[in-house]
């Protein structure tokens, strides 16, 4: 009796997640218990590949933690999730995570907050460190497996030169905007909606404390240092 209602119980829970799958259109398999995803179910970031016109490559459809491809630019169950530079899935990158104040010494930090830094170098890790999000074997990679994240040189050479062109485009990118390093949660600067999308490329002098992201609006889309610190989406582009 007791293996029949176990049995019984599962059969539930799958069909719960099955239709949750459904109704949303995001989600695919549980992840590990080590990995925290922004939804109920603890469930991935469907995966589904498009390939770029220009170059070739392969990349997902929607950013990380996206329940669906954007349906257009303000599509919000497209926006994702945003993430610090470097860090993994822990849970940080919900958009509303708890917050700690303080940097860390550790690769990854064992907690699911987002930290608050507003040193000069404004990383959420002290000492920084280049090599978390290099490649399929970067520390803490948050793509899912055989996926990485884009260099810079990666993201321009797709051709994209304004928000307008960045939704348009086969990557359908949406203004999901971003986290400061206080925390807050923002979409629009100076009455403008923005997105911005980490690379893996971390800056050079005067700005090597920082790293490089797409940042777009409606006119204009361009590469940029930004403090580590800050959220922005990631869109995972195949190894």
């Amino acid at each position: 009796m007791k293996k029949i209602l176990a049995l019984a119980f599962l059969l539930t829970c799958y069909e719960a997640a099955t239709v949750y799958a459904q109704q949303f259109g995001g989600y695919l398999k549980s992840a590990s218990p080590r990995i925290l995803n922004c939804n109920p179910e603890n469930l991935e970031t469907v995966v589904v590949e498009v390939t770029s016109p220009i170059t070739s490559k392969k990349w997902m459809d929607r950013n990380l933690g996206a329940s669906r491809k954007a349906l257009s630019s303000g599509d919000d169950l497209a926006f994702g999730d945003l993430y610090q530079w470097g860090r993994g899935r822990d849970g940080h990158q919900c958009r509303d995570s708890r917050t700690r104040s303080g940097s860390t010494s550790l690769d990854r930090p064992g907690h699911d907050r987002f930290i608050l830094e507003t040193t000069a170098a404004d990383d959420w890790r002290n000492p920084q460190n280049n090599s978390l999000w290099q490649g399929l074997g970067g520390i803490n990679n948050p793509c899912p497996a055989g996926f990485r994240i884009p260099t810079k040189p990666e993201f321009q050479n797709e051709n994209i030169d304004t928000g307008a062109e960045a939704f348009s485009s086969f990557l359908k990118l949406p203004y999901s905007g971003w986290r400061n390093t206080n925390g807050a949660v923002s979409l629009i600067a100076e009455s403008t909606s923005y997105g911005f999308v980490w690379t893996s490329t971390v800056s050079s002098s005067p700005s090597a404390n920082d790293a490089e992201a797409i940042a777009y609006y409606s006119t204009r889309a361009y590469p940029n240092p930004y403090a580590r610190a800050r959220g922005h989406s990631v869109r995972c582009i195949k190894n």
